[in-house]
């Protein structure tokens, strides 16, 4: 599974049209940025640390056909970037992140397992 952090406003608009265009900096960049599972922390810390209101969404990389390429990104290390919109139907779970004691969000538990 991929995953794509989306911010409160973010989700509310992928729930209300069904589909996720992409951020800001996705349409910069022509494609929307999703992580493997071993990323989703990074990401997390580098981009949405001072985010109030964060969602992890689960998607299924084998229904996103071939507009799903793995590229190198931060440090080399190869991400998932999907070159069309995320349309909801391919979400297979999200989850609303908590914020751990030191105030950093946490991972869901049954992907830590």
């Amino acid at each position: 599974m991929i995953y794509k952090l989306l911010t409160r406003d973010q989700w509310a608009a992928l729930v209300r049209d069904g589909v996720f265009a992409g951020s800001a900096d996705d349409r910069r960049d022509g494609y929307i940025h999703l992580s493997a599972l071993d990323q989703v922390a990074g990401t997390l810390a580098k981009y949405f640390a001072d985010i109030d209101g964060v969602v992890l969404a689960e998607v299924e990389p084998a229904r996103c056909g071939a507009a799903l390429r793995w590229e190198p990104s931060r440090g080399g290390a190869l991400f998932p970037h999907l070159y069309a919109s995320l349309p909801m139907d391919l979400i297979t779970r999200h989850w609303w992140l908590a914020r751990g004691a030191d105030g950093a969000y946490c991972l869901p538990d049954d992907l830590c397992a």
